[in-house]
């Protein structure tokens, strides 16, 4: 695979327009009022072992035991298939909760800073003067052909520590193009300029329908029959309600419900991994999260506490 010369580096400001429309780019995982969090290190999958085996094997075992305590009215059948199924649903949920999953990259609204851990040691940069650098390559393969991507990054400095400074990459560079980072970033810079709602032009909106609209486009596989429904909806119109099924909508039909409880079990583990790992941030930095929490930035301590060693 050859890897032709990157072009040349594009430099995003935090007070300037890129002259893109915001766009997510199904990274960020919290957007509240107070701050702004993206996936970081991986385990984006996490709670799919424990959907898998607790709403498959869990569940599946738990109604087969229920049919055969219901046909023959004993009840060793329905505590065999208990003694499978509780396992199977509780051992991958404990392991996949109480591992910690990677700490995102921050951004604090309120006190217009972003916070970063790397491998237990916290970073941070102040928003204001903040620059991104975006870059655009190709990758070149017999394979795969030519595939665009575009790098989009940032710096911080670790707490106390200002000579020891890490590149950080905001979401994966891989498959993206140089004016979807643009958009991306202008997410970013419209969430902490004009906050915490905008509009499609970046503009701040009392309203939250546009990011929103944003967020939902990420699938989620709990979504999947709703959408299916909705899809369906204008053949069935269109067909008076007689023969306007596919079928491909039919298996879905059949199919999704089916995979609905695993999904929403992956849904819930995540959630619970991620409320836990929130746990391992820096008390300076969980307090500022807080809607009446300090607004001093951690460069402003650094300042006072060079100060006061002279």
């Amino acid at each position: 695979m050859n890897t032709p010369a990157p072009t040349p580096t594009v430099i995003l400001e935090a007070d300037k327009s890129t002259g893109e429309q915001p766009m997510e780019l199904f990274i960020v995982d919290e957007h509240t009022e107070n701050y702004l969090t993206l996936q970081a290190g991986g385990d984006f999958d996490r709670g799919m072992l424990t959907g898998v085996l607790a709403g498959i094997g869990g569940i599946g075992g738990i109604a087969l035991g229920l049919f055969s305590f219901l046909q023959s009215g004993d009840l060793k059948g329905l505590s065999i298939m208990l003694a499978i199924a509780l396992p199977l649903s509780v051992l991958p949920f404990l392991w996949e909760t109480l591992r910690p999953l990677p700490l995102p990259i921050l951004f604090n609204r309120r006190t217009r800073e972003v916070y970063f851990d790397h491998d237990g040691e916290l970073f941070h940069t102040p928003w204001d003067g903040i620059i991104a650098v975006a870059n655009e390559f190709q990758l070149v393969g017999a394979q795969i052909g030519s595939i665009q991507n575009a790098s989009l990054e940032i710096r911080v400095w670790k707490f106390e520590k200002p000579e020891t400074a890490l590149m950080v990459s905001l979401g994966a560079p891989f498959g993206k193009s140089l004016a979807l980072q643009k958009g991306f970033w202008e997410y970013i810079r419209s969430y902490m300029n004009n906050g915490p709602y905008f509009d499609e032009h970046g503009n701040h909106s009392e309203s939250d329908a546009f990011v929103k609209s944003q967020l939902a486009v990420r699938f989620k596989i709990s979504d999947s029959f709703k959408h299916t429904l909705a899809r369906i909806k204008q053949p069935k119109k269109d067909a008076g309600g007689k023969n306007y099924l596919s079928g491909s909508d039919f298996a879905m039909l059949i199919l999704e419900p089916m995979f609905y409880p695993m999904a929403r079990i992956q849904e819930f583990t995540y959630r619970i991994a991620k409320r836990r790992s929130r746990n391992r941030w820096p008390s300076l930095v969980t307090e500022r999260l807080k809607a009446n929490g300090p607004t001093t930035r951690l460069v402003d301590l650094e300042c006072e506490k060079g100060e006061g060693a002279e």
